[in-house]
């Protein structure tokens, strides 16, 4: 089941995301020395409620009552939103969760008159970018950041 999260979901949120990220830190040698901005070590319930407060939706992927995702969607122009750190835990993964709350944003997207969704993932993640193509969405770009060791890809899905 996915629900539009409030508040006090955020602490779980929190720990859903870092430990979800984490997995892919760990694949890509990423540390919070050589890459301290990473979703992996800077996603805390603080940082949620601001994004929160700034008015993005969230949403939890729940199986039973297990929190198992989260994702959240920001809007960013008169007709793009942004997805924001889609995330599954491992342990409940390959069981089309992600796709569910990838589904969950275009079709909320769409409630809300939006023509594009967008979103950033490290480009040298093939299996995830390769994810994202299968869903509809188009490889945009790239952007080198300083304080990443990886390269920024970005990709967007075209509301019908």
């Amino acid at each position: 089941m996915i629900r539009l999260l409030e508040p006090a979901d955020l602490p779980r949120a929190a720990e859903v995301v870092r430990a979800s990220f984490a997995t892919v830190a760990a694949q890509f040698g990423l540390t919070e020395q050589n890459a301290p901005r990473y979703t992996a070590f800077v996603t805390t319930a603080e940082r949620l409620q601001s994004f929160f407060d700034a008015g993005a939706l969230m949403y939890g992927f729940f199986d039973e009552k297990q929190f198992a995702g989260y994702v959240s969607i920001s809007k960013e122009a008169r007709d793009t939103y942004e997805i924001h750190n889609l995330a599954v835990l491992p342990e409940y993964r390959h069981r089309g969760y992600g796709r569910q709350l990838l589904d969950a944003c275009k079709a909320k997207v769409k409630e809300l008159d939006g023509t594009k969704l967008i979103l950033g993932i490290i480009e040298e993640n093939t299996v995830l970018k390769d994810w994202y193509a299968a869903n509809g969405f188009v490889h945009t770009g790239t952007k080198k950041f300083d304080f990443f060791p990886f390269t920024s890809g970005h990709m967007e899905y075209t509301i019908r």
